[in-house]
C-alpha cells in the first residue's frame, strides 16, 4: 500500500496514495458565508471549483498559519482539498505493518498507526472521515 504523509502542527498523518488526485501550493481561498464551520472555503483549481476541508478541526489538530500545501482527495463522487502544513514524502508500507487502534468505535476514520522513522504516522481513512 502507498501512502502520502503530512504534516499538521507537530503531528503526522497519512492517506492512502489511492484517494489522493493532486498536491498544489497554498492558493487564494474564497470563503463561503454560513458555511458549516468545517468547511474553509472554495478553490479555483484550473478552472474547477473544489471545497476546501478543515481538516484540522476534524482532527481536533491545533491550525499553525504555515500551511503551505492543499491535498485533493478523491471522497465518494467529489474531489476535495484539505490544507496541510506540508506533505513529506510518499511511502511504500505493508498494510500487516500497521497497527489497528483498541478503541475502533471511536475513532472508525482511523486506520491505525505506522511507526516511520522515530515518527508515528496516523493513517486517516478520509472517506470515513468526511461521512461519504
Amino acid at each position: 500500500m502507498q501512502i502520502v504523509v503530512f504534516k499538521l502542527g507537530d503531528e503526522h498523518f497519512a492517506v492512502a496514495t489511492e484517494k489522493v488526485q493532486g498536491i498544489n501550493d497554498m492558493m487564494s481561498i474564497t470563503l463561503v458565508p454560513k458555511a458549516p464551520n468545517y468547511i474553509k472555503g472554495l478553490i479555483n483549481l484550473r478552472g474547477s471549483i473544489k471545497s476546501l476541508v478543515d481538516i484540522n478541526l476534524l482532527l481536533n489538530v491545533d491550525t499553525s498559519d504555515n500551511q503551505e500545501n492543499i491535498i485533493i482527495l478523491n471522497v465518494g463522487e467529489e474531489e476535495i482539498g484539505i490544507c496541510v502544513d506540508e506533505v513529506e514524502e510518499v511511502l511504500d508500507i505493508e498494510e500487516t505493518s500497521i497497527q489497528r487502534l483498541e478503541t475502533e468505535v471511536e475513532y472508525q476514520y482511523i486506520k491505525g498507526i505506522y511507526k516511520h522513522d522515530e515518527k508515528l504516522l496516523t493513517i486517516i481513512d478520509i472517506d470515513k472521515l468526511l461521512n461519504i
